[in-house]
This record gives C-alpha cells, structure tokens and sequence, in this order.
C-alpha cells in the first residue's frame, strides 16, 4: 500500500466559495481537521489523475455550516444540503471521473462516485449529506457517526475514530494495580463511578481524564457516547473500553480484533453488565490491558502523519475498499 496506493486531492480553499476545509487540530472536529492536512502531507497524495485510485473530495459541511446566513439559521441542514448539492454538480460537469460508466479506459467500469471518498466528522456532516441519497449509496463515507441508522454502510463507508487531541494527560499503561475502580458509568453504585460531564481539558480541572487511569473498564453506551472521544479517551488512558451498543461499526474492525483490547457486549446486557463485569478474571483484565496498550498508537493523529497512527489505519481501510467497492 505504501508503494503503490495513491489518492488525487480535489483542489480547495477558493474564498469565493464555501468549500475551505477545516484547519483547526483540536476539539470534536480534530479527526476531520488532520486528515485534511495529513492527506496533503503524505506520499499518498498525486496530481496525476491516470495514477489516482480514489478522488478526494475535500468539501467540510462543519466549515460550510459557520458561513451559515443568520437569516437561515432555522434551516441549516437545508442551506448546507443546497450548497454541497451545487458543489458535486460542478465535479459532474468538471470531471468524468465522477461520472464515467461507459468509459473504456483506464477507469473501467467504475465511475458515478464509486471511487470517490469524503470525510467529516460528527453529527453535522453526517445529516448535511442526507439530502444526497446517491452520495450515501455510491460513494465512500468516512465518517464519525457509525451508526447503521444514519445511513452507515459497513461494507462499503469508513469508521473515522473521534479522537480529541491534545490529549491532557499522558497515556495510560502498566499501571493496572492503580486500577481499584471496576467501571466508569451513568448510574450510581459503590463499585461504578458516574461520569456525565465531560471537563473543559483546556482550562478546568482534570478529574474527568485522571479518573480513567483508576478505572479498569470505561462503558461506552449506544448513543451520544458511542459516537464521542469516549472510546479513544478511554484506549488512550489506558482503560478497557465497554461497547454497549447494537447496529454499530468499530473503528478499523477489518483490522483490528476488538476483542483481544474491549469487551464489546449487546445493548440488551446493561441489565447484566455489572455482573457482567465482575465475572471477567484478574487474568482476562490484564490480557485486555496489555492488548490495549498496543493498540494506543492507531487512535492517535501526528502532522506529519507517523506509520501506524490513525491516519495510516484509515488509508488502509480505504486500501482494502479500493479493491473490492465498486458501482
């Protein structure tokens, strides 16, 4: 894949349109602001067309929405889905990539935005492309909202890790004796400690991050939370993750094994899961542990990107796609 995989970049940044991608490398749009940059900066990248084996197209609705006229703000996704709509119709007349069914060259049978990728993160992005059923069904989405109900495809669209860097602590590992708290959770118990609020890491204080490295297991809970930092918050402390959730695709799950470093449950086991929890021997948590500190490094993003981190994890899913989805 190093060698050979190699992506053409859709040109960006005109002031005279709404399609500047994101420059901004922290906070809840931190996943989507370093691929935008780390695509640029990667070998990956080629501006010769007959090369390319999939067309980014770097169109951010999170960018696009803060342009947003005030007089619409009632109607945001409307506004947002009008916009990217004209966007994609000026690739269709612009570019035959995007539209190529019959051609006979070197696309083959690919083409109407089979090879074609975009990327955004949280929930704006996801609902800005629902008025575009043909971007959902063609083309590949990487996105932070892996729910199969927001129009997912797991075969076909990519599991964007949310990831909120910088992160405000060290990395949790080989610290499991400090570990006495059994699971982080909603509900109040002796043994579960509730955490509902997320700390401000830049300026408030740390308790949210410093409770991770004193808890074995993190639940995750379909919802909000599945579809927050919580998972690489709690991968990167060091603290086992609890996936409690139905209809949901992990980050890089054609890769990585999450259960050798989660435990991933239905939704239907909350009513179990302290006991659950408690029923996994002092052995298996360690096994979880050490398997989860591997693992660390592919929930972390660099600029420059470094081999191994999220965003490698993330050219090698598409890697695999570029061999098998096709219209």
């Amino acid at each position: 894949m190093e060698r050979s995989f190699r992506v053409f970049v859709y040109p960006d940044g005109d002031p005279g349109t709404f399609y500047q991608t994101p420059r901004k490398l922290t906070g809840k749009y931190a996943s989507e602001g370093y691929f935008f940059q780390n695509i640029r900066e990667s070998r990956f990248r080629t501006d010769d067309l007959e090369q390319a084996h999939l067309f980014f197209v770097p169109i951010s609705p999170h960018k696009m929405r803060g342009k947003v006229p005030s007089s619409l703000l009632l109607v945001t996704y409307a506004w947002l889905i009008l916009h990217i709509r004209s966007y994609d119709r000026s690739i269709l007349f612009l570019d035959l990539y995007w539209w190529c069914p019959l051609c006979s060259s070197f696309r083959g049978h690919w083409g109407v935005g089979a090879d074609h990728f975009f990327v955004t993160c949280h929930d704006v992005g996801v609902r800005a492309f629902e008025g575009l059923p043909f971007i959902i069904k063609n083309s590949i989405r990487v996105v932070c909202s892996l729910s199969y109900n927001a129009g997912y495809i797991p075969h076909k669209d990519v599991a964007l890790p949310q990831i909120l860097q910088p992160f405000a602590l060290p990395a949790g590992g080989n610290d499991i004796e400090n570990r006495v708290i059994l699971a982080r959770i909603w509900e109040n118990d002796t043994e579960l400690a509730i955490s509902n609020n997320r700390i401000n890491r830049a300026i408030g204080n740390l308790v949210y991050q410093k409770q991770f490295f004193w808890t074995k297991f993190c639940v995750c809970p379909g919802g909000s939370q599945v579809n927050s930092a919580r998972i690489s918050d709690s991968i990167h402390y060091g603290c086992v993750p609890v996936i409690l959730s139905d209809y949901y695709d992990l980050p890089f799950s054609g890769i990585l094994n999450w259960r050798k470093f989660a435990v991933v449950l239905k939704e239907s086991d909350v009513y179990e899961l302290k006991s659950i929890l408690k029923s996994l021997s002092q052995k298996e948590f360690v096994s979880l542990h050490k398997s989860l500190v591997q693992v660390q490094k592919h929930f972390e993003w660099h600029s420059p990107p470094v081999p191994y981190d999220a965003f490698h994890m993330i050219m090698y899913e598409l890697w695999l796609r570029h061999h098998v989805i096709k219209y």
